[in-house]
């Protein structure tokens, strides 16, 4: 009988934001000699630091990183485009490695990896800028109009207030000539790899004292400044996040400074909890309290082939 072909391991490490996803990627990454392949979305935008927790110098000398800073604010980036850079890395790095880390918590981007995501067409950028207009000059409801009319399926189960939803449907329709719907078939693709997760959690009261004092840190740091520095290109999807669209709203002078840190660290918690919310329902993942490294490198040893 033949062996089945050989396939290299994805060590895919997950977990709500601020539960300590860097340093056990990176403890992985050097016992088994792999750099560590970013999967949070906000942290691919070089001037976006502080605020997402982009590793430090210190850290990616610690292993070489890819897909972090590699992009400006004001570019425009994808799941459907990190699923394709990412997979070609992966084959690239596979040729020298057989374990490789990918680390982060950017739900859909790792789903895009890991599984695939719709072939969804990359949006003309000329659609893109008449439907902006469109809805800055008209607003939502001739938008929602449209949408009903162009893929009546998608307009019933939309969020018809948000409007980066309704726009982001207009905007395939319009650049495909077909119904956002018709791509939307959730089809899980093969890999040439194996998959392997290793989630990270805590009790909900450390977790959320760890947001805590992280929030604290980064206005210590300089989050401010770094917002400030940015603020010409607040409306850009990259800064649509926490931490930054909070500390506009001091800039523009219709929050105080302190009032703006605590709905941080509050929103910055309602998305931990949405995170782990996804990844429960995932039945593949193996939880590990990121302070079990012994016992998370022998799982990984356990379950990989050298």
């Amino acid at each position: 009988m033949n062996n089945p072909p050989y396939k290299p391991t994805l060590v895919v490490v997950i977990g709500p934001t601020a539960v300590g996803k860097t340093e056990v990627a990176l403890q992985l990454a050097e016992r088994l000699g792999s750099p560590v392949i970013n999967c949070d979305s906000r942290q691919m935008f070089r001037e976006m630091t502080i605020g997402t927790a982009a590793p430090t110098p210190d850290q990616t000398a610690r292993a070489r990183h890819y897909f972090v800073g590699t992009l400006g604010v004001g570019d425009y980036y994808s799941a459907a485009r990190y699923e394709e850079e990412a997979l070609q890395l992966i084959s690239q790095l596979s040729a020298s490695h057989s374990r490789l880390v990918l680390s982060g918590g950017s739900m859909m981007y790792v789903d895009a990896v890991c599984k695939g995501i719709d072939d969804i067409p990359t949006v003309d950028d000329e659609v893109r800028a008449s439907l902006k207009n469109a809805y800055e000059e008209q607003g939502l409801e001739p938008l929602l109009a449209q949408l009903r009319l162009l893929d009546p399926e998608y307009y019933d189960i939309v969020d018809r207030k948000n409007h980066k939803r309704v726009i982001h449907a207009l905007e395939i329709c319009y650049t495909a000539g077909k119904p956002y719907t018709s791509f939307r078939t959730q089809t899980r693709k093969e890999r040439p790899f194996h998959v392997l997760k290793i989630g990270l959690e805590r009790e909900r009261a450390e977790l959320f004292d760890r947001i805590n004092r992280r929030v604290d840190q980064m206005m210590a740091d300089g989050l401010l400044d770094e917002v400030r520095s940015l603020y010409a290109h607040k409306d850009s999807n990259a800064l649509n996040t926490v931490g930054y669209k909070e500390l506009f709203n001091v800039l523009d002078g219709l929050w105080p400074l302190d009032m703006a840190v605590e709905r941080i660290k509050k929103n910055t918690r309602v998305y931990a909890k949405k995170q782990m919310t996804w990844y429960k329902h995932d039945n593949s993942i193996r939880w590990f309290h990121p302070d079990q490294l012994e016992d998370i490198f022998q799982y990984v040893d356990t379950h990989t082939k050298i």
